[in-house]
């Protein structure tokens, strides 16, 4: 049985602490994100990872005086709270999903704020070590894992080559690829951004042997609208 003075209460230094940690853990991802121009920066990863931590202690410590004023048997499950962190971070996670054209951006961040709401979660709850050893892992997976899974890849996959192609804003890429399938060329990913009055493309592409960078190029600069072609390797 759990006595009323049993009942475990939270003071003003450890609260700090764990709302001082999830804010340090949540800005640290969020600067990542903020560096690489995304959707969510570092102040919304920042204000996830301390409310998600405030629910968290809201939830277990929250009602000390309700449970301890001997009025009524009174069952609690510190848990209940802190578990709607979990389904309600994905709101917020689709709001950061963009599409653009036929690509789709927003993916890494919405994952980012999933992954932040749990750091708040597991700071809040006093679980220090693993707020920080997951930190440490999503900011690997973020910078060094992904030019290391990109060098990668180009290895595996040398025939890969990116194409970048600048169309005037509003103008469909549809013309594009399909000039491009026509030489042949297998399209592996797009990315559509747009940048001021212009439509940027970034194409990257599997080509067949008998075709060369230089026809590739071509054939895009003749297809009515292209504004300015380039071949990346």
């Amino acid at each position: 049985m759990l006595f009323a003075h049993s009942i475990p209460t939270l003071h003003w230094g450890e609260a700090l602490v764990r709302l001082a940690l999830a804010a340090f853990l949540g800005g640290a991802i969020g600067f990542e994100r903020e560096l690489r121009e995304r959707e969510a920066g570092l102040r919304t990863h920042m204000l996830v990872a301390i409310g998600s931590a405030l629910f968290t202690i809201v939830s277990a410590y929250g009602f000390h005086e309700f449970l301890t004023s001997g009025a009524n048997v009174v069952r609690a499950d510190p848990t209940r709270i802190a578990a709607q962190i979990v389904t309600g971070i994905g709101f917020l996670g689709a709001g950061a999903i963009i599409r653009q054209g036929l690509s789709v951006r927003g993916l890494t961040t919405a994952a980012t704020l999933w992954v932040v709401a749990a750091l708040g979660l597991a700071a809040g709850a006093g679980y220090y070590s693993g707020a920080v050893i997951t930190t440490a892992l999503v900011l690997f997976a973020l910078y060094p894992l992904r030019i290391a899974a990109y060098r990668l890849i180009r290895r595996l996959r040398p025939e890969d080559r990116r194409l970048l192609v600048e169309l005037p804003a509003g103008m469909s890429p549809a013309p594009v690829i399909e000039g491009l399938e026509e030489l042949g060329a297998r399209l592996v990913s797009l990315t559509v951004t747009q940048e001021g009055d212009r439509r940027r493309l970034e194409l990257d592409l599997a080509l067949p042997p008998a075709t060369g960078p230089a026809a590739l190029v071509t054939s895009v600069a003749d297809v009515p609208g292209v504004v300015e072609v380039q071949w990346a390797e």
